[in-house]
């Protein structure tokens, strides 16, 4: 099996590839692909997923810091 793959956008949102099941507060799932963008901005109108509204208004990008 595939491991799953979270990436912060710079200014956009995470995109996730792979298998997941994402569910709300009930546990009730949403229908997701092999590659969703999940909001990290707020704005968008489709949440939990991007609709590209943060475009131009999120000003972001996430850096890992080094392990030494």
């Amino acid at each position: 099996m595939e491991k799953t793959r979270i990436q912060i956008m710079d200014r956009g949102p995470l995109i996730v590839r792979g298998e997941i099941e994402l569910v709300d507060a009930e546990g009730n799932p949403f229908v997701t692909k092999k590659q969703t963008a999940l909001c990290r901005c707020g704005l968008s109108q489709n949440k939990p997923f991007c609709d590209g509204t943060h475009n131009g208004k999120f000003d972001d990008c996430a850096r890992a810091k080094q392990v030494l």
